[in-house]
């Protein structure tokens, strides 16, 4: 940054940025740009730009699609009046977990620049008020019109509640991070292990193994002896998916003395879709699919390739 402007002052901060800190840190500077990836550091600068009075640029890619809008800017709207309360934990998907392609960002973090660019200049905004949606795969943008700044908004409104910054990792439910999230959905019997996995395969004990990636991960790598059946396919109850995993289980139950239960083992990358998968296996009708045990395995594939097998590919 320096060899391409030596007149501007760059003062890197190392480590996190924490309720503590951030309203200090943000009082020290006229813009701020949010180019964080997970929920509660979202909310964190928010709060801390609005106590400060100051405009948030924010912006955000996954996938294949990104987000940019100004908050907190010409009476505009903040972060809390569009989204009061955070999304339940198991239903937000950060880079990490699905995937980002770096061409978005690069697009995103552009504008962005521009927005905050045209803000310093006395220019204004013309995303106050208003999200812009970027779709990748089709090409197009296209501006939404937000709500207004409510009234009773929690941090912003006439009679605000949150005057100070809180623990917000507490209040999302999940870790201010944007690393590979660990979730805890099912009891510990419901789970095993890649060794334990590993153990049975070799044993050749009678099961299923069913992969619930997208289709574009299960073109990357897969185990062999998988029947790949999306998540969403699961969750929509897509009638031909649903066949070809009755099919798979009345095989291997011909293996079986059909008097125990059929174990049907669930895998994702991480471990975490895996286990969405198992809660909807477990209500599936015993008539139509005999008696089977669901379990998912810890850690996924990624587990899978750096605790047994180091030649598969990790992604």
């Amino acid at each position: 940054l320096r060899r391409l402007n030596s007149a501007v002052q760059y003062v890197p901060y190392r480590g996190a940025l924490r309720p503590r800190s951030a309203l200090r840190l943000v009082r020290q500077y006229d813009i701020v740009a949010d180019c964080s990836d997970n929920v509660p550091t979202r909310y964190l600068v928010s709060d801390a730009c609005v106590l400060a009075g100051k405009p948030l640029v924010s912006g955000s890619a996954l996938r294949l699609e990104g987000q940019l809008a100004v908050y907190n800017y010409r009476g505009g709207p903040c972060y809390r009046c569009l989204f009061p309360r955070p999304p339940p934990p198991d239903t937000v998907t950060n880079c990490a977990d699905g995937g980002v392609l770096g061409a978005v960002t690069g697009i995103i973090g552009c504008l962005q620049a521009l927005e905050v660019l045209k803000i310093a200049a006395g220019m204004g905004s013309s995303l106050s008020g208003y999200m812009l949606m970027f779709d990748a795969l089709e090409g197009r943008f296209r501006n939404i019109k937000l709500r207004p700044r409510k009234a009773d908004c929690a941090v912003c409104g006439d009679s605000p509640s949150v005057t100070c910054l809180q623990d917000y990792e507490a209040f999302c439910g999940s870790c201010a991070t944007d690393k590979c999230r660990a979730l805890q959905l099912l009891p510990g019997a419901d789970r095993v292990s890649v060794q334990q996995y590993k153990a049975l395969l070799d044993a050749r004990v009678p099961h299923v193994l069913l992969d619930v990636r997208p289709p574009a991960e299960a073109e990357i790598c897969r185990l062999p002896h998988a029947l790949h059946i999306p998540l969403r396919s699961l969750q929509d109850r897509d009638e031909q998916s649903l066949q070809r995993l009755q099919k798979r289980i009345c095989e291997e139950k011909l293996r079986t003395d059909d008097q125990t239960p059929l174990p049907v083992y669930v895998v994702c990358k991480l471990g975490n879709d895996s286990q969405k998968a198992v809660k909807i296996l477990q209500e599936l009708p015993a008539e139509e699919f005999g008696s089977v045990v669901a379990k998912d395995i810890k850690g996924g594939l990624m587990a899978w390739a750096t605790k047994i097998d180091s030649t598969f590919p990790q992604y």
